[in-house]
């Protein structure tokens, strides 16, 4: 019985990597085609809950209801973050830690740890083409 080799391991790495790419890129190129289709009926649902008025139309094959959806951002951060304790609303910024920014941080401050604070690390591999 003949061993695996890198090599092997490595050639067959990269042919299944670029047939996910291939379908991927398939994929993605048929989904934008009904991605943009639907938002052709979209925006005509839309317009006709507007010139009637309505929030939900009945329909023998579904109910379209009309919604609003806002979204809130900042262009001044600095600012956001003063608003933000000087009105003690931390529950206004969503509960993550920023991966790189931790990291850095714990690099530069090994004694400081968060209480709390959980971490995972596992190797993983990358494999490059050859030129």
């Amino acid at each position: 019985m003949s061993k695996v080799t890198a090599d092997k391991l490595a050639a067959t790495y990269i042919k299944i990597r670029d047939k996910r790419a291939e379908i991927l890129q398939e994929y993605e190129k048929q989904d934008n085609v009904l991605k943009e289709q639907l938002d052709l009926i979209s925006n005509a649902l839309l317009e006709l809950c507007k010139e009637t008025g309505a929030e939900s139309l009945r329909t023998s094959t579904g109910t379209v209801i009309r919604t609003v959806k806002t979204r809130y951002w900042t262009s001044d951060w600095s600012s956001m973050y003063g608003f933000i304790r000087e009105h003690n609303i931390p529950q206004l910024l969503e509960q993550r830690i920023h991966q790189t920014n931790m990291k850095s941080f714990l690099s530069e401050n090994p004694e400081l740890l968060p209480e709390g604070l959980n971490q995972d690390s596992k190797y993983s591999i990358s494999v490059r083409r050859a030129k």
